[in-house]
């Protein structure tokens, strides 16, 4: 009888890691749950200088707070699911679907981004050339590894709940920072060409920036044809404050120039150039990171600083 009926194959039991390979995935999802986590985080933390930085990779501006937040979510959601063995493998898929992503808008983007700062983590440097993407290749090479000696994933709930929290976590620190944008109490007078310079009355136009910025260059020259009336611009070099006198030239923006920017950047929530600030009656009334045609120019006149 045995001869006549079909003999089901025997189930062959999975083999379990060995310690060393327990380890090894350990050791792979640790390091690249840290740098995904921090990358998260950072973004989430620092929507409207992470939607700058968009900008400055030829993400459109209508786009960059809305990509500031996805990533600053979806590298948030991905750290938190490699720590947690039973969700590694969704972490290290979602790491990957990122990686990959990146790399292949560099690659489209290389020839007008070679060169350009693009560091993604608060203690690493980089720059887009050969190195970036050898450094994204090693990370998927430690996703491969996450996600190869970790157990099978599961537990929807858990990683809902986790997405559920970190989208919650990200909207409200966007709040928080939009909201101190406007109220806060400006210095009744700041340095300029070494002696004070009230700005405690009046209307006046903090800008922040790097004179070997293109980016602020290309800004400051739009603004330079504005018709500013009675508001006063300072400009305020974030580094190498050398170049000022020469950026300005170049330029043409009329502005005093103050060196506080240590002190101001506190004061204003300052997180990356080009960054302005609008003073009126020495409160600050918003702050402006957008600087693409045709911003700034658009927002300055909402705000009554140019006609």
């Amino acid at each position: 009888m045995n001869d006549s009926m079909a003999q089901a194959p025997a189930r062959i039991p999975l083999r379990e890691p060995a310690a060393w390979q327990r380890a090894v995935n350990w050791v792979a999802a640790l390091a690249l749950g840290l740098l995904f986590l921090s990358s998260g985080l950072w973004k989430a933390t620092d929507v409207g200088g992470w939607a700058v930085r968009l900008s400055q990779a030829r993400v459109p501006e209508s786009l960059s707070v809305a990509g500031a937040l996805f990533f600053g979510i979806a590298e948030t959601v991905a750290g938190v699911l490699l720590f947690v063995p039973r969700l590694r493998r969704w972490g290290a898929a979602l790491a990957a679907v990122l990686l990959v992503a990146f790399m292949a808008y560099f690659a489209l983007n290389y020839t007008a981004l070679r060169g350009q700062d693009c560091s993604c983590f608060p203690w690493l440097k980089r720059v887009v050339g050969p190195g970036f993407f050898l450094g994204d290749g090693a990370m998927l090479l430690l996703a491969a590894v996450a996600a190869g000696w970790a157990p099978k994933s599961a537990g929807r709930r858990a990683a809902v709940i986790i997405l559920g929290a970190v989208t919650v976590f990200a909207f409200l620190s966007w709040g928080v920072q939009t909201a101190r944008e406007t109220g806060m109490r400006a210095p009744a007078a700041i340095t300029v060409d070494g002696h004070p310079y009230a700005i405690g009355k009046g209307k006046v136009f903090l800008f922040f920036f790097n004179p070997m910025c293109m980016h602020c260059m290309d800004a400051a020259k739009r603004m330079s044809h504005l018709d500013w009336g009675d508001t006063r611009v300072v400009a305020i070099p974030v580094e190498q404050p050398q170049f000022s006198q020469q950026f300005l030239a170049e330029s043409g923006l009329k502005a005093a120039v103050s060196t506080d920017f240590n002190s101001l950047k506190t004061t204003f929530g300052y997180s990356t150039y080009p960054f302005g600030v609008a003073v009126v009656n020495g409160r600050q009334k918003a702050a402006l990171r957008q600087f693409e045609a045709p911003e700034p120019a658009a927002a300055l006149r909402g705000l009554g600083l140019v006609r």
